[in-house]
């Protein structure tokens, strides 16, 4: 192999782990998936560091170690999935190097992920199916279904302005006491607590709770904790969010 095709295969390589990092990949399928499409390319010995804001990779003792910062991170589970296939033909040899960076560029490039209209009607559906299935009453739907749609454009619209994750859980959260509150109120709904409990869970995180237990059993500690810590913050700020409006309503119910 030339230089320029190394530099590619590493390119390939650090492009692949971007993109599912980005997407919510777990670390070690990361590393795995990273090893994998080296070994393809006749790269043994490769080693890789990978953590939720950056990726080391190196060739070895005898090449060089690249960098790679990770600033975004969404859930995005269709991108894991277009990766993991393209390493898997690249793997055997249905792919050529040149072939497989195209296509994992085109991936990036992509945007697949639901309008925000669709995403809306998703994540109120499941905050009204989640309140039955805390045992709430089914005259509670409406409110539910509301106030869970309403927060997830919040949480969106927030995020996207402040760049602040846990300002934008934090106001969400806040807007769902807000309409759960309110619906109380004004006799359009009966129990505040399955309202609100309802309405936050499209906001919980817990894709990211599932890979920082998944990270910590394969024994990635560092990427275990962090995301766990990060878990621990969504938590917090959504809990604040939701304790400001119960302790206002408190001398009401």
């Amino acid at each position: 192999m030339d230089k320029d095709q190394m530099e590619l295969a590493v390119d390939s390589c650090l492009l692949a782990g971007r993109l599912m990092i980005e997407s919510g990949a777990e670390t070690y399928r990361v590393e795995d998936t990273m090893s994998r499409m080296a070994i393809a390319q006749g790269l043994i010995g490769t080693q890789s560091f990978v953590t939720p804001t950056g990726i080391m990779f190196s060739l070895g003792k005898d090449g060089s170690t690249r960098l790679m910062t990770i600033r975004e991170r969404i859930t995005d589970l269709e991108k894991i999935a277009l990766v993991n296939q393209v390493s898997r033909k690249l793997a055997n040899a249905e792919l050529t190097i040149e072939e497989s960076y195209e296509e994992l560029q085109r991936i990036a490039s992509a945007h697949l992920l639901f309008p925000i209209w669709m995403q809306f009607i998703a994540a109120a559906i499941a905050s009204g199916s989640f309140l039955i299935l805390f045992d709430g009453y089914w005259q509670d739907v409406p409110a539910g279904v509301l106030a869970g749609g309403i927060g997830f454009l919040v949480v969106t619209y927030i995020h996207d302005l402040t760049r602040v994750k846990f300002f934008a859980e934090f106001v969400a959260a806040l807007s769902v006491g807000i309409v759960g509150f309110l619906a109380v109120i004004l006799h359009l709904g009966i129990d505040l607590n399955t309202i609100i409990i309802g309405g936050v869970m499209p906001l919980v995180p817990g894709l990211l709770i599932t890979n920082a237990v998944r990270d910590m059993m394969a024994g990635h500690f560092v990427s275990g904790v962090s995301k766990g810590a990060e878990a621990f913050l969504t938590a917090f700020a959504i809990g604040a969010g939701i304790a400001f409006i119960l302790s206002f309503s408190g001398g009401l119910f």
